[in-house]
């Protein structure tokens, strides 16, 4: 999405054996939004198309269809969103108006995955999301079973203010109560690390919270690649981006290019279900219905507490609930979205328009650029002419590109083959993988920039075993 310069303008010196050709010939700010392609033409589809195309019972409308993937599961997606709260946030921009320079949109979020939404400015600029004196003082993160007096069940929630608001790095993180009890799910597990340190190490203190902030930050990012990535880019592409170098995403300093924020990172709006079963042998919720969709204040509904057991796969194997499949249509609800008032209301449009507004290169020819066959391309066209058939004279957008792909090509798999549906086609694939193997590896603090032969501990070693690590 953006380009990002919170930590000063010195380029990160030797990553640039990580990229094998396409270097870029202007400067890539950290501080900023950047674009991977920016020697393709933009192309531009008719306001009145995108509207028709994205409309509540228009052609991307998959109503209350129920169609699961076989192996993504659905905290996979909720998970994608906590991510992109981490490294993006674009305050400044609206799809009314037309960015030529990407350059010029400051990214609100560090461009790096090291878990700011979670740590904020650290235990010296806000004490206050932290325990303080003893041993664990400045190194523990607060939540509301911290505080005895909070509303609601304070036990299985954030910390949070007299005015119901959560007390965390990144407001978002509290936009629904799904990315709440993550947000929880990720503070409990620093707080596990910190057991764990103290008990086998002795540390405390200061030198506790850096040690923890390394091994919970590090634990996170290997489940990024080792978990989220193989899950929605295949193994074969992110095997070989690790072993074979980058070849779009280059340039020395960790940015969010526009390819991947505006369209390749809003695949997930596609696998997102109506209904989510949140505990073993419950009902399934509305996923924006009173219990789940509810943000921005106390949980006070028992049913409302995530057992990530039934979201992920871990130790204890329950039958997972799965992702919608990626394809070309979404939930009926976000054509809708409920708590949008004024305005455009469809998210399909939503995302449609600001593609526009980013001049955004058509999906066809990035899919040229990354060298994608004419018999691939043919194949996502002809679905694309299914949808609207005057779009492929126009330019097709880049995301409903990638999202038809995704459909009519797929998930690349170990055995050679391709699977429709189950996650990113090979356009989507490589801007999403390339992107944040690339943040992973321009960052001299993270595992990827720091030891490339590190290692998680194997109590730790999957986003299921991570996220459940210290579930009551």
């Amino acid at each position: 999405m953006s380009v990002q310069d919170h930590h000063g303008m010195k380029p990160l010196e030797g990553m640039s054996a990580y990229c094998v050709r396409g270097h870029y010939e202007t400067k890539q700010r950290d501080d900023r939004f950047g674009r991977l392609f920016g020697n393709i033409s933009p192309a531009y589809t008719p306001k009145a198309i995108l509207e028709e195309i994205g409309r509540d019972g228009g052609p991307m409308d998959g109503g209350n269809d129920d169609d699961r993937t076989d192996s993504v599961p659905v905290g996979m997606v909720f998970f994608g969103q906590f991510v992109d709260h981490d490294i993006t946030l674009d305050a400044s921009t609206s799809f009314d108006s037309v960015v030529d320079n990407p350059g010029e949109i400051s990214n609100v979020r560090t461009p790096t995955l090291d878990l700011d939404c979670i740590y904020g400015l650290g235990p010296e600029a806000q004490p206050y999301l932290f325990v303080q004196g003893g041993s664990f003082g400045g190194a523990k993160l607060l939540t509301g079973a911290d505080n005895p007096g909070q509303n609601g069940l304070a036990n299985d929630d954030l910390l949070r203010s007299p005015n119901g608001r959560a007390m965390i790095g990144d407001p978002r993180n509290d936009e629904n109560r799904v990315i709440s009890q993550l947000q929880l799910a990720m503070i409990r597990f620093h707080n596990h690390v910190c057991d764990t340190l103290h008990a086998e190490e002795g540390c405390e203190g200061h030198e506790l919270y850096e040690a923890a902030r390394r091994e919970t930050s590090w634990h996170y990012q290997w489940a990024v690649v080792n978990d989220f990535l193989v899950a929605m880019c295949g193994r074969p592409v992110v095997e070989k981006i690790l072993g074979c170098g980058r070849m779009h995403y280059c340039g020395g300093t960790p940015f969010i290019p526009i390819e991947f924020s505006v369209a390749a990172y809003r695949f997930g709006h596609s696998m997102i279900p109506m209904k989510i079963q949140v505990q073993k042998a419950k009902s399934p919720l509305e996923l924006f219905g009173a219990i789940l969709g509810r943000g921005f204040d106390a949980l006070t509904d028992a049913k409302g507490v995530v057992d990530w057991h039934e979201l992920l796969d871990t130790p204890e194997g329950r039958q997972v609930e799965r992702a919608q499949k990626l394809d070309t249509k979404l939930a009926g609800d976000l054509l809708k979205l409920p708590f949008i008032t004024e305005g455009e209301n469809s998210l399909a449009t939503r995302n449609l328009l600001r593609g526009n507004t980013f001049l955004l290169p058509g999906g066809e020819k990035v899919a040229e650029a990354i060298d994608c066959d004419q018999a691939t391309i043919d194949k996502v066209v002809a679905k694309i002419g299914q949808i609207n058939s005057d779009l492929p004279e126009h330019g097709i957008p880049l995301w409903l590109y990638i999202l038809a792909e995704a459909e009519v090509i797929g998930r690349s798999e170990t055995n050679g083959s391709t699977k429709e549906g189950e996650a990113l086609g090979p356009v989507g694939a490589t801007i999403v993988a390339e992107t944040i193997i690339g943040l992973l590896e321009f960052d001299q603090h993270s595992y990827l920039g720091a030891n490339r032969n590190w290692s998680p501990r194997p109590d730790w070693n999957t986003l299921g075993k991570l996220v459940t690590a210290a579930q009551p």
